[in-house]
């Protein structure tokens, strides 16, 4: 290892301050290039926290069986979606990997294996959100994915595992949306502002509610909540990076709410930072 390694190895996992938590409502893809009310939000929380070593984001859109974690240099970035403008797939956020990051995370999850990736790169959950926190991408930026075979509980618990990671200058990221549901969007009201159908303002509020009270119990058990949960969370894979932020919350840390609004009906961008000052 030459002194440079060892001084990256060094600042990415050192001792420092505990790092909040962060679950970011990532929406439509297009809030990577475009100047709104959301991204202006993901922009003042990079700007009042601490800037991280590294960051560990699991994201909505990389589902796996079995659990990964990116461990290369430079992970590339993916355009994983279509019908965009020609614009938006031109963007790049080359921000390097940490794969002693990566390797640290493989050592501290004993819940299930994880398996070092070599091939993924940052999706669009990821870089679309944190180019606003980090334009420079002088942070780097590992992901975990969401195996899902598997249910709620174990995600839960498998985030436990990674708080260690909050003292090592970390900042881990959740990136989905609390409400979700595409077949739903009430494309003729996308420019209404917090416009939100009956059944998404129902479980809104109830989410919310549990989260401040700091009663995951439900949260993790979202299947049990009735009519407009199931509408909400139609599929998990949006709402599984909320479970993770929640998880790491420790018993005095304070919660706070930002981008608290729906689009289109049917999803909320509703934010919280967990922890920092």
């Amino acid at each position: 290892m030459n002194l440079n390694e060892l001084n990256k190895m060094t600042k990415s996992l050192g001792s420092t301050d505990k790092m909040p938590v962060l679950f970011l409502g990532h929406g439509s893809p297009m809030n990577a290039i475009e100047e709104n009310e959301f991204v202006a939000g993901f922009r003042n929380v990079g700007k009042e926290i601490e800037k991280p070593n590294a960051i560990l984001c699991i994201s909505a859109h990389w589902e796996t069986k079995g659990t990964f974690v990116t461990a290369m240099e430079n992970p590339r970035t993916i355009h994983d979606f279509g019908g965009f403008p020609k614009e938006l797939f031109e963007v790049q956020y080359p921000a390097l990997g940490s794969p002693e990051l990566a390797k640290e995370t493989k050592r501290i999850i004993t819940k299930t294996e994880i398996g070092l990736d070599d091939k993924w790169g940052l999706d669009h959950g990821a870089w679309s959100v944190i180019r606003h926190m980090y334009p420079d991408t002088d942070v780097p930026v590992v992901q975990l994915s969401l195996d899902y075979s598997k249910s709620p509980q174990f995600h839960y618990e498998l985030a436990k595992e990674l708080a260690s990671l909050r003292q090592k200058g970390v900042l881990i990221v959740g990136s989905g949306n609390m409400v979700h549901n595409l077949r739903k969007v009430a494309w003729d009201k996308l420019n209404e502002v917090d416009y939100a159908y009956d059944w998404a303002k129902e479980a809104s509020e109830k989410m919310k509610e549990f989260i401040t009270k700091g009663d995951h119990q439900p949260l993790i058990n979202y299947s049990t909540q009735g009519r407009a949960f199931e509408l909400a969370i139609p599929t998990p894979e949006h709402y599984l990076p909320l479970l993770y932020t929640l998880a790491l919350k420790e018993e005095k840390e304070e919660v706070n709410l930002f981008n608290d609004k729906a689009v289109g009906g049917s999803i909320t961008m509703t934010s919280l930072k967990t922890g920092g000052v």
